[in-house]
């Protein structure tokens, strides 16, 4: 009977079909003649197969890994959104929710920022994880905190600015090697009031970012200067807060969002 319909008329039987098979269905459950009940069904099994299978329907075209932006967010607590409360409000987080990459449908995240991470940790343990096997078309960068608290800890200065220095080299290196169509951006440091001595050696990691993503086209998002003269964007800055917490608040992460917000929207 369907043969000799259109495609339009076919739908048409369909939906009446299931239709009295829906309404028939609520008839049998008032039934107490189970073998009846059991017959009908089978019955509607075999005559849904025996009207698709010569319709040729067509199976949804699968979901495709390669079609998809893939965001990487790599670094230290920050990357991972520590501070912020969830973790969901984390800068990373905050960038892919509001689709600044893409349409969030279309956007894969991967976090793999892991708090007290250097950027020898970023470079040795997170670098190959982007160039295999996640591939991203974005990357955000958050890295120099831990290398920047060595040196408040007691470590070399000279020593640690030229480690980092290295490191980042090689990872802008390792990243555009293995990934040559993905966006790379990173941020650099913000100062810490509370900690009057920190801020000298920020300047010195900042200059080191600048000049090396500058070297390698990565641009820089200025978090710097979205903190500078701002209070209530580090949980320090809490009342009662320890005098070591210098992670961002949900204030301190949305700065850091829009901060990168601005360099991508501008390249």
């Amino acid at each position: 009977m369907l043969a000799n319909l259109n495609d339009g008329e076919k739908g048409l039987s369909l939906a009446y079909l299931i239709r009295e098979w829906i309404y028939s269905s609520t008839t049998y459950r008032k039934e107490s003649d189970m073998f009846s009940l059991t017959t009908k069904w089978v019955q509607r099994i075999v005559c849904v197969a025996t009207i698709l299978l010569p319709l040729g329907v067509s199976a949804e075209v699968p979901w495709q890994f390669a079609d998809k932006t893939r965001y990487m967010a790599m670094g230290d607590s920050l990357a991972a959104g520590y501070g912020a409360i969830p973790a969901t409000q984390g800068y990373a987080y905050l960038l892919y929710k509001e689709g600044v990459f893409d349409h969030v449908p279309n956007t894969l995240l991967s976090s793999v920022g892991l708090i007290g991470a250097t950027s020898q940790d970023v470079l040795e343990k997170q670098v190959p994880l982007a160039i295999n096997p996640f591939v991203p078309t974005v990357i955000t960068i958050t890295v120099g905190g831990n290398d920047l608290a060595a040196i408040l800890g007691g470590a070399d200065p000279t020593t640690v600015l030229l480690n980092f220095q290295a490191n980042l080299t090689a990872i802008f290196s390792q990243l555009q090697s293995g990934l040559p169509t993905a966006q790379i951006y990173i941020n650099n440091l913000y100062d810490i009031p509370e900690i009057p001595q920190a801020r000298p050696v920020v300047q010195a990691f900042n200059q080191i970012v600048e000049g090396v993503a500058g070297a390698f086209s990565v641009p820089v998002a200025d978090v710097f200067s979205a903190f500078e003269g701002r209070r209530g964007l580090l949980l320090i800055q809490r009342h009662g807060a320890d005098q070591f917490e210098v992670h961002p608040s949900n204030a301190g992460h949305r700065a850091m969002a829009n901060a990168f917000k601005a360099v991508i929207q501008n390249n």
